[in-house]
């Protein structure tokens, strides 16, 4: 099961990952978020609107799955990057 917390840091929104990775925006302070609402869009996505008012991005079934599938080593990457954000200041 993916977390809110997960798929709020994962949000496939430009406003968190930006139009290049290297454009990403590290989300911090997502530990409480929840999902308020979950719409669908079609047949091949959902959009989540989280208690935090973030709500762009449309997370299709690709995108979900691939998640799910790559969860360790996303949630990993995530925890070191706070780490080292913590770290420097």
């Amino acid at each position: 099961m993916l977390s809110a917390e997960f798929l709020r840091v994962y949000s496939p929104s430009a406003e968190v990952q930006g139009h290049h990775p290297s454009e990403a925006v590290l989300q911090i302070g997502k530990e409480n978020v929840a999902i308020a609402k979950i719409e669908p869009v079609g047949n091949y996505a959902i959009k989540l609107v989280f208690d935090d008012h973030h709500d762009t991005g449309l997370f299709t079934w690709d995108y979900l799955y691939e998640l799910a599938k790559n969860y360790d080593i996303l949630w990993q990457d995530y925890q070191l990057k706070l780490k080292q954000h913590f770290e420097k200041q």
